[in-house]
């Protein structure tokens, strides 16, 4: 995974820590009889160096719970501890400074800025958080992502699945220790997704990445090491290790079903 040396030292991991525990999760939205509940208490654990994908169907509080889960939302009652770190209580700035040092974010609106090159959009982190990115660091990040050629290349020069990897690349730069994917390969086409689905991959078996996935797509789920079902704001299912795409699907019809 690529590296560099301008980061801020992060603390000592606790032996044997997980990457996200998610404990008796609640989120609830609106008040009375207005009130929805997205999540409901939900007891989650993913462990370091494996890719997990979350389903469910529309409404399900997927979403909700990788923005729990991330430090993006706040859940109305449980805990959730990142990288040894419990978020209760902490306030804005040491949630932004968490999530700076330690989370990295993949979405299907890419998010780059297009007036920067490839490699400048990679370094931006890095910016934000006041160190000088070492371009030998920026440079391995997108030979990483199989981009070392598009370096100076601006968004609109880059195909979809290309602007993808560079989003990946700037995602992985500050070296988190979870990586948070929401429907990753969403407006992409078959091609481009198996590209980026595989670098996923790659850095789960190769560099112990911890993946977290929100996706809809059975195909993108199963390069996953489980997949979670998510329904009516509860675990409806876990399938086994590297379920086939097939398998996934079947189980995601049954859930619809009964929606």
């Amino acid at each position: 995974m690529p590296t560099h040396t301008q980061t801020t030292p992060k603390p000592d991991a606790i032996p044997g820590t997980l990457p996200v525990q998610l404990d008796a999760l609640t989120k609830q939205f609106g008040t009375g009889e207005r009130t929805v509940t997205a999540l409901d208490g939900v007891t989650l654990a993913f462990g370091a160096g494996t890719m997990t994908a979350v389903m469910g169907p529309s409404g399900s509080g997927k979403s909700t719970l990788l923005q729990c889960a991330a430090g993006l939302d706040r859940p109305s009652s449980g805990s959730v501890t990142l990288d040894g770190t419990s978020l209760d209580g902490l306030d804005e700035s040491a949630l932004t400074l968490l999530r700076r040092d330690r989370v990295g974010f993949v979405f299907q609106a890419l998010n780059l800025v297009s007036s920067l090159t490839a490699a400048q959009n990679v370094a931006l982190p890095l910016l934000l958080a006041g160190h000088r990115p070492d371009p030998a660091s920026l440079a391995a990040a997108l030979a990483e992502v199989g981009l070392a050629d598009r370096a100076s290349h601006r968004p609109s020069q880059l195909s979809g699945g290309q602007q993808q990897r560079v989003a990946l690349a700037r995602a992985l730069i500050s070296r988190p220790a979870v990586l948070f994917a929401d429907e990753p390969t969403g407006a992409l086409d078959t091609k481009s997704s198996r590209t980026v689905l595989g670098l996923l991959r790659g850095l789960v078996d190769q560099h112990g990445q911890t993946v977290i996935m929100v996706t809809h797509d059975p195909a993108a789920a199963s390069y996953a090491d489980r997949v979670i079902l998510l329904a009516d704001g509860r675990i409806a299912d876990e399938l086994p290790t590297r379920s086939k795409a097939e398998a996934i699907a079947s189980r995601m019809a049954v859930l619809e079903e009964q929606a």
